[in-house]
């Protein structure tokens, strides 16, 4: 991805709550990611969570930084990394990354932001982005996630439960949807024959806690084989070389070793 293009996408997330990045995932990529997904859930016998957020006919698998090795290469991805620096800053860290497939029959999400459980003011500068990895085609028939652009803007959060008009998301497979946390939006109602097929990657400004404990949710010695870029984007370095450190050493160094000498935003 070009400079251009990332800030083009940056704007657009600015502007509209979202933006879509079309092609932006390697066929042989996406075909590894469906077939580890398919076999993880056949190994861990993974069932709908039977809620109405999660879903009565919609399978997730949590923490997939801690099942394979191929899934190391999506919080780095150029095509959507970029994007959520200039969304966040270089700071930013892995909320979350889990799958999401929508069977047919599953009913629509309710509408929600993903930052209305955090009790600060609306609108805001954004301290939460996330984005959908399109693993199948997203359409309107099955279940392509549901936005109201815009709604970044608003001064309050969606009441749960409450219909509210919005737009679907489509995609075709290979594209990111990446979207504000404050936007509101939620997963499509699957009316078609086939299975719609997600991974959502999210991300969180690095002075905020994560959705998901990367630190106690990923094994060390998983942690040792991650680049080095991808253990700070799981909260294994500090930010702005200071939030997040012990006594004066990075997690990274504490808990991996690493070597690199420690300065705080004091010693500059």
């Amino acid at each position: 991805m070009t400079p251009e293009e990332t800030a083009a996408h940056v704007a657009a997330v600015e502007a509209d709550g979202y933006t879509i990045v079309e092609n932006a995932i390697e066929p042989a990529l996406i075909d590894e990611l469906n077939e580890t997904l398919l076999r993880l859930e056949r190994d861990m016998k993974v069932v709908p969570a039977k809620n109405s957020f999660e879903g009565h006919r919609t399978v997730r698998i949590y923490n997939l930084l801690a099942l394979a090795p191929v899934f190391q290469r999506i919080p780095v991805h150029g095509s959507v990394l970029p994007v959520i620096e200039g969304v966040l800053d270089e700071g930013c860290l892995v909320s979350s990354l889990s799958s999401i497939s929508i069977d047919p029959g599953e009913t629509g999400q309710p509408i929600h932001a993903d930052d209305q459980v955090m009790p600060v003011g609306k609108p805001h500068a954004p301290f939460v982005c996330n984005s959908m990895w399109a693993l199948t085609d997203f359409t309107e028939e099955n279940g392509a996630t549901r936005i109201i652009p815009g709604t970044h803007k608003s001064d309050s959060s969606p009441e749960y439960g409450t219909h509210y008009d919005s737009i679907p998301a489509e995609m075709p497979k290979g594209s990111v949807l990446i979207w504000h946390g404050s936007l509101w939006h939620g997963g499509g109602a699957n009316r078609s024959s086939a299975r719609r097929v997600g991974v959502a990657m999210n991300y969180c400004a690095g002075y905020i806690r994560q959705q998901e404990n990367q630190q106690l949710g990923i094994p060390l010695d998983i942690v040792k084989t991650f680049a080095p870029r991808l253990r700070e984007l799981c909260g294994f370095g500090t930010y702005r070389s200071l939030i997040g450190h012990i006594d004066k050493k990075t997690p990274a160094q504490r808990l991996l070793d690493e070597a690199r000498e420690f300065r705080s935003i004091w010693d500059s």
